[in-house]
C-alpha cells in the first residue's frame, strides 16, 4: 500500500534532475521533515504487521534516520551497515559489496558480528531502491550471519528501473511506500504506479 501523503510531499518538493535522479533532499535525505518520517515509520510497522523483528538493518547514511524513527515503532535496535572499516569497528565483520546508483561507486559495506546474529529475525529498511543493489547487498549480511531476513521496507521505490522486480523475483518479502512509474525532467511530472 502506498502512502497519499508521502506521494504528495515528493510531487510538491521533489526535482527531478537528468539521468533519472530524483532529489528529495529538502524532507528525507539532507534535511529531514522528522514529522513524515513518524507517519513513515507507523507505515513501515503497518506494512510488516504481525512479523516478528528482532533488528532492523540499513546503510549510512541516508537510511539511518528513517530506520531509527522506524525502530521506535518496532521496538528493535537498528544496526548500520557502515561504507568503510573505521578503527572503533573491532573484530570480525560481514562484508557485502554495494554498487551506489546516484554515486556511480562500488562500496564495500560492514556489519559487526557482535550485532547480527543467527537466532535475529531483520528487516531491512532504506530511503530509495533503483538497481536494488544496497538491498541485495545488505540481504547478504543478513544471510552471513545465518539470519532470517523478513522483508525490506523502501520509502522511495523507482519502478522504471529493475531493482524492485529484481528483489521480489527472489523472494523479498518488500515493500515500497511510494513508487514511481515516471519522471520527466522537462515538465517536473511525476507518475506513481497504481494500487493493484
Amino acid at each position: 500500500m502506498q502512502m497519499q501523503l508521502l506521494q504528495d510531499r515528493i510531487r510538491k518538493d521533489g526535482q527531478i534532475k537528468e539521468g533519472n535522479i530524483l532529489k528529495v533532499d529538502s524532507f528525507l535525505n539532507h534535511q529531514i521533515d522528522v514529522s513524515l518520517l513518524q507517519e513513515i515509520g507507523k507505515e513501515l510497522k503497518r506494512q510488516f504487521e504481525g512479523k516478528e523483528i528482532t533488528k532492523i538493518l540499513t546503510i549510512e547514511a541516508s537510511g539511518i534516520a528513517i530506520a531509527c524513527i522506524a525502530a521506535q515503532y518496532f521496538g528493535c535496535p537498528v544496526i548500520f551497515a557502515k561504507k568503510t572499516k573505521t578503527l572503533n569497528i573491532a573484530g570480525e565483520v560481514y562484508t557485502a559489496k554495494v554498487e551506489s546508483f546516484t554515486h556511480q561507486t562500488t562500496n564495500d559495506i560492514i556489519v559487526s558480528k557482535s550485532f547480527l546474529h543467527a537466532e535475529d529475525k531483520v528487516l531491512i529498511i532504506d530511503d530509495f531502491l533503483a538497481n536494488g543493489k544496497a538491498i541485495f547487498g545488505l540481504s547478504e549480511l543478513v544471510r552471513q550471519a545465518g539470519a532470517e531476513l523478513v522483508g525490506a521496507g523502501v520509502v522511495i521505490e523507482k519502478g522504471f528501473q529493475e531493482g524492485g522486480k529484481r528483489l521480489r523475483e527472489m523472494g523479498i518479502d518488500l515493500h515500497s511506500l511510494a513508487i514511481v512509474e515516471s519522471m520527466d525532467p522537462a515538465t517536473g511530472s511525476i507518475t506513481f504506479r497504481k494500487e493493484d
